[in-house]
């Protein structure tokens, strides 16, 4: 079984190096030339944990392999996924297509004997429908199917995610390709992971419903937390009394500071849209959007009241740049609002991640850039915890005291207990709990 593998992102390099460590010839292509030649020379684009020794074994072992040349990764090749990107169009919001009709109409000139094409990127609905008709367009003679196969991986667990998958879909009508894509996941047949086939519409309206029913579980989580603030109630017990409900779940039910990331934020204002183009609008993921967008640009402002209404002239160490941990990816994360808010309230910021420097330096500007979460605590007036990194569970507490100016903590994940904080003599300040004074 040999595959071709169009995109070396998140997901094309995940999947990529997955395949072929199912025993598959995965050979994976960008137009890139600088990621290839720093990918053939072992250095990864992108943070994933795992990701580097799988890369590394597969390409010793000769199933995998990365190149320039579409033309000569789709020849003979079985399957071809398409994994580019389909950011969110300037002006309208829509997924731009342009990068997979791009990858469509190369693959339908490469194409040699039969080949399944899979769209791995997320797509809307009707989108395989338009890449087949690129494809017959350009070679009426050609014997292909085109196949829907999203992807649900999570960044910081997309081995495991990839490697055990809670489900896997394919939306395709053709018993052929249903045959090679069997073929291609048999692994996963051996470990019986349920395998929904099912039509290609389908198949691709599935990913955005699942990702925004967990965006609007986020949603929903934040905003109880809003009212468990005016109430003073724990929007923590709230969350675990709901979520011991078998029809609801813990999962996603985890207040802060908005949704962000690669996915979610694109992928719900893209089903918008799509609704809307249909005439069958979803009032609810609507407000979910808007309530997200309004929410991480208010989020300072509970920095702004820890540190007595003005930060004018006042340090703030910021710990966590990325959407979420285990991961350098910034795209749509909540420090993005949040420290340039910080800064136009006239805060010096002095920050740190793990991880996400390098990719926080291109979006931020006029920050400090620090060693570690007490090198940024050093004569703060108030800590901010952005990002629930491992690290930042554990801090010395006597440590951060005595290092910062004031003991203000702002607690954006809910990492740390109250009544423990206030123990320690920290004036700390969460999502929808009440917070306690210094003791």
């Amino acid at each position: 079984m040999r595959i071709a593998m169009i995109g070396t992102g998140y997901v094309g390099l995940v999947s990529g190096a997955c395949f072929s460590e199912f025993g598959v010839d995965v050979v994976c292509v960008d137009k890139d030339a600088d990621k290839i030649a720093r990918l053939n020379e072992g250095q990864l684009p992108i943070f994933e944990p795992g990701l580097e020794d799988i890369v590394e074994s597969n390409e010793d072992s000769d199933r995998l392999s990365f190149t320039t040349d579409l033309a000569a990764a789709v020849d003979g090749a079985d399957a071809v996924f398409i994994a580019v990107g389909t950011p969110s169009r300037c002006g309208d919001g829509h997924a731009d297509l342009s990068y997979v009709y791009a990858a469509a109409a190369e693959i339908a000139a490469a194409m040699n004997g039969y080949t399944v094409v899979v769209t791995k990127s997320t797509v809307p609905v009707g989108t395989g429908d338009e890449v087949e008709r690129i494809i017959r367009e350009a070679r009426p003679d050609a014997e292909f199917d085109v196949v829907s196969n999203p992807e649900f991986l999570r960044e910081g667990s997309a081995i495991n995610d990839f490697m055990r998958p809670d489900r896997v879909v394919i939306g395709t009508a053709s018993e052929r390709a249903r045959e090679v894509m069997r073929q291609v996941y048999r692994p996963l047949y051996l470990i019986e992971t349920p395998i929904i086939f099912t039509s290609r519409p389908t198949a691709e309206l599935i990913k955005y419903a699942a990702n925004t029913f967990l965006a609007t579980k986020i949603t929903f989580i934040n905003e109880i937390a809003d009212l468990c603030e005016r109430m003073g109630a724990d929007v923590q017990d709230v969350a675990r009394g709901i979520g011991l409900d078998g029809r609801i779940g813990a999962k996603f039910l985890h207040a802060g500071p908005g949704y962000g990331g690669s996915c979610f934020p694109k992928d719900t204002l893209a089903l918008v849209r799509t609704a809307q183009s249909a005439e069958s609008p979803m009032r609810i993921v609507e407000t979910v959007v808007e309530i997200n967008d309004a929410r991480k640009k208010r989020m300072a402002g509970k920095v702004i009241e820890a540190c007595g209404g003005s930060l004018a002239g006042k340090t703030v160490a910021v710990l966590g740049l990325t959407f979420k941990p285990n991961t350098d990816d910034m795209r749509d994360s909540p420090s993005l609002e949040i420290v340039p808010a910080l800064q136009a309230a006239g805060a010096r910021v002095r920050a740190f991640d793990p991880v996400g420097i390098e990719e926080a330096k291109k979006l931020l500007d006029g920050i400090e850039w620090c060693e570690n979460a007490y090198d940024a605590a050093t004569g703060a007036d108030a800590v901010a915890i952005i990002t629930e990194w491992n690290e930042f569970r554990v801090l010395d507490f006597m440590r951060l005291i005595k290092l910062m100016k004031s003991p203000v903590m702002v607690d954006f994940r809910n990492i740390y207990n109250p009544d423990e904080m206030a123990e320690a003599g920290f004036r700390y300040s969460c999502v929808g709990r009440p917070s306690a004074p210094p003791r």
